[in-house]
Parts: structure tokens; C-alpha cells; sequence
């Protein structure tokens, strides 16, 4: 059994994890994690201009690999920046590790430079948290992190490790495998609970598939595809759930939700069997919960029994990998599809009373063409990060995503500057190109890490759709608040192409349709990082809109 110092003993552990990337911001406290760092040669650190990117960042790469990201930061304000990027990460499931360095053991609780309860802190952003106080509990420590960030439901895991810890010497040995008495996620789901499951899908006439994120952390896109296809029942996608079927999936109706197509709300509103896989009945979904699913009864799959029965009650709950379940559901399910024909007639009178829609414009740019055509000049091999506002939702209802994995986004918490650094992460763990659509305000929280992308060489193509708007608020303004705009409008802004030239990238500033297409080809072709900013119809809204507290079924149309 070799003996380590702390700081080697998480180098190891890396290479025990197969981690090959990591990211982060060094400072006093992590001294010892970065010195280590220097000298191994297990994985590549990517130094990020600011903590909150840095989580962000191996947030995107998670999203985007389905591996465990992970960060390094220091003590005090190098750990409260990076909660934000803690709490995006357990808003949405993604598995990850934040390895902070704290002060020395003595110095805790007296208020020493750059001290802070990081634990307390992220106790309430984290799936679990340790303070590690002896140098011998380190490596099953930094196993369990890994083991509970990707098991069950994924979520962030944080490791804060005080400074004498990392330099103290112990006995290395990295366990192989892992028992926890206090975690142990059930993985399948239980057999007479799915045999309940197949039998209430048989009796339904109005049936829907519910899809959630949990399809994509699970990987069970394959599964849920051959289930749809072989029942013949219409399904409805989360925002978190996009791509998990393909877009021009016949049986798929799109996002459901407060910015959910016509048909998708209906389609859940008139059901008499919500089929749950992998979701957790978000508010933004369900809208006014008493008039929700008011005539269905609830199959709900999930790995998180405390998900199922937390917002709306399911008759028929199944606690499992959905994976597994899936595949369980797909042997045992017996029906004939023709059964649900006049159920998906009358959908497609939804669908064809209220398509996803816009009104052109050869004046002003409108952002779902721009979208749209994002989607015609890159093709279907690209991942699409967004960051939060009325672009997240225009990508979310024009852009064809046809695989998981395919569009990284801030669904729970709803992050802005989170588009850029996620995007970042994603093009660390991935060759395919990688597009950040982004609003003119949320761009510029996290604009540094464009420095991040032109010093590793890093081709990321910013999109940033200008309407010198806090455009989501503004929205809510226009309809709810009578047109009092109060600190929304962003009249003065930075000149973005002469920030990203700055940072070393090329920027484009485009106002037509042909200066946008040359724009984006262009930055396809380029070897660097780049920014074209959008100058676009300042007053265009998100629609479908489900007011806040009305049910999904009463939507603004125009």
C-alpha cells in the first residue's frame, strides 16, 4: 500500500475515475491541489476566468458526455461563486464533483482569511457534501463523491478539504467498488407495478407519454423510442427531455408547458393516462395544479421515490432505472395501437389549429428564423447550448433536436450566463461543433470565458440574439405589467464584436438574413472562438405563453 499526500491521493483518484478534464480557478486554500496538479499527467486542467464558469463548465461537460465533470476552487469567495453553478447542476440532475480547498483544520471556526462554512453553504445546492478531516478518510471519501454523483438520480456532489489535509501523508489503497448502508438506489422497478402499468395503458383511451429528463441522464432514448413506436401513443417532451425523440417524430407533439406547443398542452390537459417517465411534474409544466391531468390517472417512472407522489399523486408508481423499467414495459406490454386512432385524430386537430408559427419579416430579423436556420447551416451533428431567457425558448420550440445530449440548458433553476461556459465544457468533451445561443444580457455574465476559449484554442460560435432587452422580463412586463419597463431595457451595450476581438476571437455584427448565413459559415470554418451578435425585432414574444397560476390549457396565442 504506497503512501500520498492528500493532493496526490485526488490526482489518483482521477485516474481511478477515468476523469480526463477538469476545471477550475486556483487560490490560497488549494495550493496543494494545484501544485499536484502541475506535476501529474492523469488529466488536463483547464483554467476558466471565474469560479461560477468553472462548475458551469463541467456542468456542460457532463450534460454533454453523460460523464461526471468535475471543478477545483479555493477557499471563501473562490467557493461562493461557484454555488451558483452547484445549485444549476442539482436543479437538473447532472452528476459532478466540486472539490474545494479550505483553510487548515485549526483555523476553521475563528474566522481566518478566506474562511467560510462552504458545507453549510451548499448543503441545501448538493446531492452530498463532505469536510474531510483526516487525510485517511480521503480516498473513500472521493469514491463515495463519485459513486452518489452518478448513481440514482445524478446530482453534484461537493468535497471541501482543508489545506493541511491536502499536504498530510496516508496510506493510498482506492476501493473497487462501493456500499453505502444509507444509499442504496433500487434499480428496478418492482414486477407488479409494471404489470399494473401495462394493464392501465391497455384500458386507456386518451393515453400520453410524459417525458422528462431523467430519459436522458438514464440513456434510455432507445427504449422509450421503441415503446412509442410499438403502442402508437403520442408522447410530449420537458425541456430537459428535447431530442430524447426525434423531432419529426410523427407521435411527438414537442415541448409541453408555460412556452409548450398548442398541442402538447391540450394533449395532457384532455388525457385519461399520463405516462411519467423519467419527470417530476415541474410547475412550469403543470401550470394551475388543480386543473392538471384533471381526468387521468398516473403511471409515474422514476430512480427517485421522493420525486413520485411529491406534486401530483400517481396510481400506478414504479421506482427504477428507467432504463431497466423500459425494457420491462417493452417485453410485457400488449396492445393494439388502433385502439388510440381516434385519440391521435383528435390531436392532430390541435396540431393543425395551432402550429409552432411565426410571422416572417424581410425588415428585422426574427429570432426563430434565425434559429431555424442555425439548424440548416450546421446540421443535425451539433450541440446546442443556450443560456435562459426568451432565446432558450425559441431554440427550444424551433430548433429539430433529434438526440439526447443534444441541447445543454438551465431548465430547473434557469441560470443566465450559463450558455457560454456550458458550452465550453461541452466542446472539452466533444469534436462535434458546438453552438452557445444567447440574449444580450445573459451573455455578458459569464463573457470572460471567451478568454478561456481563445487561450486553449477552442472553437465555440456565440450566437447572441440582441434585442436590448432583458427580453423574458420584458415580456412579463408587456403583459402583466402594463408596459412599465422598468430596468429592462439594455439601450447602451458593448460593442460585441470589438469584446470578442478582444479576447482574441472574431466577431460579426449581422442585421440581414444573407449577413447571418455568410456570418455563421464563416465561424465554421474558423479555428477560434467567435461571436455574431443578432440584431433582432426588439418587441417579438414567446409563444404559446401559459400565464403564471392558469392552467396549461389556457395559453396566449397572439
Amino acid at each position: 500500500m504506497k503512501k500520498l499526500n492528500g493532493s496526490q491521493m485526488i490526482s489518483e483518484a482521477l485516474k481511478h475515475e477515468g476523469v480526463s478534464v477538469v476545471f477550475g480557478y486556483p487560490g490560497g486554500a488549494a495550493l496543494n491541489i494545484y501544485d499536484e496538479t502541475y506535476k501529474q499527467n492523469y488529466f488536463t486542467h483547464i483554467l476558466t476566468r471565474h469560479e461560477q464558469a468553472a462548475v458551469h463548465a463541467a456542468d456542460g461537460y457532463a450534460r454533454a458526455t453523460g460523464k461526471v465533470g468535475v471543478a477545483f476552487v479555493t477557499s471563501g469567495p473562490g467557493f461562493t461563486n461557484a454555488v451558483t453553478g452547484l445549485a444549476t447542476a442539482y436543479a437538473d440532475s447532472i452528476p459532478l464533483v466540486l472539490i474545494s480547498g479550505q483553510v487548515a483544520l485549526p483555523l476553521i471556526g475563528t474566522d481566518a482569511f478566506q474562511e467560510i462554512d462552504a458545507v453549510g453553504i451548499s448543503r441545501p445546492c448538493v446531492k452530498h457534501n463532505f469536510l474531510v478531516k483526516t487525510v485517511d478518510e480521503l480516498p473513500l471519501v472521493l469514491k463515495q463523491a463519485f459513486y452518489i454523483a452518478r448513481s440514482g438520480r445524478p446530482g453534484p456532489v461537493h468535497i471541501d478539504i482543508p489545506k493541511d489535509v491536502t499536504a498530510a501523508i496516508g496510506e493510498f489503497k482506492y476501493p473497487d467498488e462501493i456500499k453505502m448502508q444509507t444509499y442504496k438506489p433500487n434499480t428496478k422497478g418492482h414486477p407488479n407495478q409494471i404489470k399494473k402499468a401495462c394493464e392501465a395503458i391497455a384500458k386507456s383511451k386518451k393515453p400520453i407519454v410524459y417525458i422528462g429528463g431523467g430519459a436522458v441522464s438514464s440513456n434510455s432514448s432507445d427504449e422509450i423510442r421503441k415503446f412509442i413506436s410499438k403502442t402508437k401513443i403520442p408522447a410530449v417532451e420537458t425541456l430537459m427531455a428535447l431530442g430524447v425523440l426525434r423531432s419529426d417524430d410523427e407521435l411527438n407533439l414537442g415541448m409541453v408547458g408555460m412556452h409548450g406547443s398548442y398541442a402538447a398542452n391540450m394533449a395532457l390537459s384532455e388525457a385519461d393516462l399520463i405516462i411519467c417517465f423519467g419527470a417530476r411534474f415541474d410547475d412550469r409544466v403543470t401550470g394551475k395544479l388543480s386543473e392538471f391531468g384533471k381526468n387521468a390517472k398516473v403511471i409515474h417512472v422514476d430512480i427517485d421515490p421522493s420525486s413520485i407522489g411529491k406534486i401530483v399523486n400517481a396510481e400506478f408508481p414504479i421506482v427504477g432505472d428507467l432504463k431497466n423499467v423500459m425494457i420491462e414495459l417493452n417485453n410485457k406490454i400488449d396492445l393494439d395501437p388502433a385502439n388510440f386512432a381516434s385519440w391521435r385524430d383528435q390531436i392532430k386537430i390541435y396540431e393543425n389549429l395551432h402550429p409552432l408559427c411565426f410571422k416572417d419579416s424581410d425588415d428585422v430579423l426574427k429570432p426563430q428564423w434565425v434559429v431555424q436556420n442555425i439548424a440548416n447551416i450546421v446540421g443535425d451533428d451539433a450541440i446546442i447550448a443556450t443560456d435562459v431567457g426568451q432565446h432558450q425558448m425559441w431554440v427550444a420550440q424551433f430548433y429539430p433536436f433529434n438526440r439526447p445530449r443534444q441541447l445543454l440548458t438551465s431548465g430547473g433553476l434557469g441560470t443566465m450566463g450559463f450558455g457560454l461556459p456550458s458550452a465550453m465544457g461541452a466542446a472539452f468533451g466533444s469534436d462535434k461543433p458546438v453552438i452557445a445561443v444567447s440574449g444580450d444580457g445573459g451573455f455578458l455574465m459569464n463573457v470572460q470565458e471567451l478568454m478561456t476559449l481563445s487561450a486553449n484554442k477552442k472553437r465555440v460560435i456565440n450566437i447572441v440574439l440582441n434585442n436590448n432587452f432583458l427580453g423574458m422580463v420584458r415580456q412579463w412586463q408587456t403583459f402583466f405589467y402594463g408596459g412599465r419597463y422598468s430596468n429592462t431595457d439594455l439601450e447602451l451595450q458593448p460593442d460585441f464584436v470589438k469584446v470578442c476581438e478582444g479576447f482574441g476571437g472574431i466577431g460579426f455584427s449581422v442585421e440581414t438574413k444573407d449577413e447571418f448565413k455568410k456570418a455563421l459559415q464563416t465561424a465554421l470554418k474558423s479555428d477560434t472562438v467567435s461571436v455574431i451578435e443578432v440584431k433582432i425585432d426588439r418587441f417579438e414574444n414567446v409563444l404559446p405563453m401559459v400565464p403564471a397560476g392558469a392552467a396549461i390549457y389556457n395559453m396566449i396565442l397572439e
